[in-house]
Parts: structure tokens; sequence; C-alpha cells
């Protein structure tokens, strides 16, 4: 079976790559039944040559391979008929813009997997960037911190070589005496916690937090459970929230009231209660000023985020009062950091670490005739039909949505 590494193709350009040359070559020691080639690409952060050194085949034309993996959508025009794919599609939440995409896929009789789908049997995602979400999006507010209040002036991330550049730049700052909320406890929280213990933050349990001011910088890790509660008073249960969100209201304003910055690193479902509305962020106690959305879910449960930012610009504005974007220094603003593609920043660790939980979890599938069933959870489309799994995307591929 060949495997091919293929060429990023999606503007702007991502120079991520799921698998570094290191771990391509342990892949293949580990599997020397499998080839694998690398499509010829000029903007990967690693250089065709890193690949050549190591003994591997680098191609312009890689049309050959059985299995293509890619990082970002393959443009409709490059996607080869009849072919396995790997790719963060964005399709699974019938996301709009490419619906044309997956209609693409189906017209060609290419097999879809997505990496957002491959799961444990749980549902938990075993594969992903989100550490690296969590590590870029903390640093991304302490550096609009800075910014905005004349304190420090930290570097942009995709400027440093590396997590061990980032971290140096950090250690060159001191904060001032700030109250900090983390939600979420998955890959992207831990990330954004990692910052925080870098920086030597202490962290603080719930019942401290929202009631005791402090004189050093401070932290909360706040889960699901502790920002949403039962609208009928009973004590709520995590895993029954993750199925069915609809009896449950926001309990997030006594965190608001005690909040300087807000990271938000949770995961949101749909119909779950937004976290705070833009009714919410117009109240006299709302004391939230600084917001990295590293969910980046727009006009959702983080009423300050109304629209992506970029790497080049990533700081906005939002004026709680007038509900509309203003400078990012504004008088009385809400900063926002919302980059959606945050871990472009830091491709090389990103890359590193994908390829390591790839070749744990998805090589072998291929050879152990998918004991673990990780390819049949996370395939989307075969013989030109969705799967049993995601057929709740056919009105979406219909145009009916």
């Amino acid at each position: 079976m060949t495997f091919a590494i293929i060429k990023e193709r999606k503007n702007p350009p991502d120079r991520r790559v799921v698998f570094s040359p290191e771990t391509l070559a342990e892949a293949r020691t580990q599997f020397p039944e499998a080839n694998f080639i690398i499509e010829s690409s000029d903007i990967r952060v690693f250089p065709d040559e890193a690949y050549r050194k190591l003994g591997f085949e680098v191609l312009e034309d890689v049309s050959h391979a059985d299995v293509m993996i890619g990082v970002k959508e393959v443009p409709i025009e490059h996607l080869v008929p009849n072919k396995k794919y790997f790719y963060f599609s964005h399709t699974i939440k019938k996301q709009p813009y490419n619906r044309k995409l997956l209609v693409a896929m189906l017209e060609k009789n290419i097999e879809m997997f997505d990496h957002e789908t491959i799961v444990k049997k749980s549902g938990a995602r075993l594969i992903g960037f989100g550490r690296y979400a969590g590590l870029v999006g903390a640093y991304n507010g302490f550096r609009a911190l800075g910014l905005r209040d004349n304190l420090f002036n930290l570097p942009k991330v995709e400027t440093l070589a590396d997590l061990d550049a980032v971290k140096s730049e950090l250690d060159k700052i001191t904060l001032p005496n700030i109250k900090i909320l983390l939600t979420g406890t998955g890959k992207v929280a831990y990330g954004a916690k990692e910052i925080l213990d870098h920086l030597g933050i202490k962290e603080v349990s719930d019942a401290l937090y929202l009631t005791s001011q402090f004189t050093e910088p401070v932290y909360v890790m706040a889960d699901v459970m502790e920002y949403a509660k039962r609208k009928d008073g009973k004590v709520g249960d995590k895993y029954k929230f993750y199925k069915d969100p609809s009896g449950y209201e926001s309990n997030f304003m006594p965190y608001a009231k005690e909040t300087d910055f807000f990271i938000a690193g949770h995961f949101y479902g749909n119909n779950a209660p937004y976290l705070f509305t833009r009714e919410d962020a117009k109240h006299p106690d709302f004391r939230i000023n600084l917001v990295a959305d590293i969910s980046c879910d727009i006009d959702g449960p983080v009423a300050s985020t109304i629209r992506p930012s970029t790497i080049a610009d990533p700081f906005y504005g939002y004026d709680p009062q007038k509900e509309v974007e203003v400078d990012f220094d504004a008088k009385d603003a809400i900063t926002v950091m919302a980059v959606d593609n945050l871990p472009c920043e830091l491709p090389k660790d990103a890359s590193e670490g994908f390829g390591t939980t790839f070749l744990e979890h998805v090589i072998p599938a291929f050879f152990n005739n998918d004991k673990n069933e990780v390819l049949k959870r996370a395939k989307i489309t075969e013989n030109g039909k969705l799967t049993k799994r995601f057929s709740y995307l056919q009105d979406y591929i219909d145009g009916k949505q």
C-alpha cells in the first residue's frame, strides 16, 4: 500500500504536514510493507531535501498512491478519483462553504477520512492539533495584553523557531495582578494551561476564585459543569450534558464578574447554552476585558467573537454597549483574539506532535484489519455514498440546509 504526503494547496498557505521526516522514517521502520512517498512542496515547514535525506522519494506527481494524507481541505480540482483521503474537510458540522467539496468527493468515489472523525469508541478525539492551538492561543492573549496596556512587547509566534523559543519569550515578561478564567478540559485547554503554568501563575479552586481577590495573578480551570447548570436546579451530569444539553442554562456570570482575561478552550456542542450573550456583556458587573477565543465559534457562545481574526491581524475590539467592532485597544472595549488557525503559527512542533499520534492510531489500522475500528468510525464516504454514521449529512449534500 502506498501512502502519499500531499502538498497543501489551500490559501492562505499552511506550512504544517501530517508527518515530519523523522516520524515518517519511524513509520517505515514499524511498517516495512508500507510505501511512503512525498509530493514536492515549496511551503512545507520541512523542505523536500529533509525527506530525501532519509531515503524518501519526493515526486511532482503522486496520483498513483492509494492513500492521500494532508492537513487542510484539498481544492476540488486537485482531488484524485477513487482514492482514500485524510484531511480536515470541515464538513461534518454542515459548514456551508465546503458543501461542494463533500459533493465532489462523492462524485469522485473518494473514501474520506476526516482527522476530526478519528475517534475512540467513546467519541473522544485521537489525533489533532488541539494542544498547539491552546499553546499559541494563550500566548497570543498575553501578547494582546502587553500591547494594549503598554506592559511588554511579545513577538509573534510565527517569527519564533519553536515552542522552546515561545517559552523563552514568556520568561522575559512580568504580569499584572489579573484573574484568568480558562474553560475546557481537553487538549486545547491543557495546551493553554501549559502556558499559564510556564508563567508561574497560581491555579486556584473555583470557590476561592469566585470569592476572593489576590495580590498576584491567578487562574482557574473551569469545566462545563461549573459554567453551565441544570434549569431544574438538580445536579448536572457532564456526560448527559454532552448527549443532550437542552435542559441546561449558562452559569457563566459569576465568573464574568471576577475575570479580567478569559481563555476559551472549551468544545461547544450544538444546542448547548451560550456562555455569555451580548446582553450579559452589557451588565455593569461584567469584568472581562480580554478574550482569547481559541474555540472561535462565530456569533455563538462567546458574544464578543463576532468574526475570526487572522495571524497577520490577530486582535480586534468589541464594544459591548454598541455591539460593534472597534480598535483592539479602544476604551471600554473587550479585546478579542479569535484566530481560527492557531497551530499554523507553530508548524514544526505541531507537525511533529500530530505525526506521532497519527502513527500510533491510524497507520496500524491499515495492517491489523482495523481491529479497533478506527477507520470504520472515521470513514465519511464510501462507494459514492455517505456511510451510516454520517448519514445525517444527506440533507446538507442535497442542499436542503
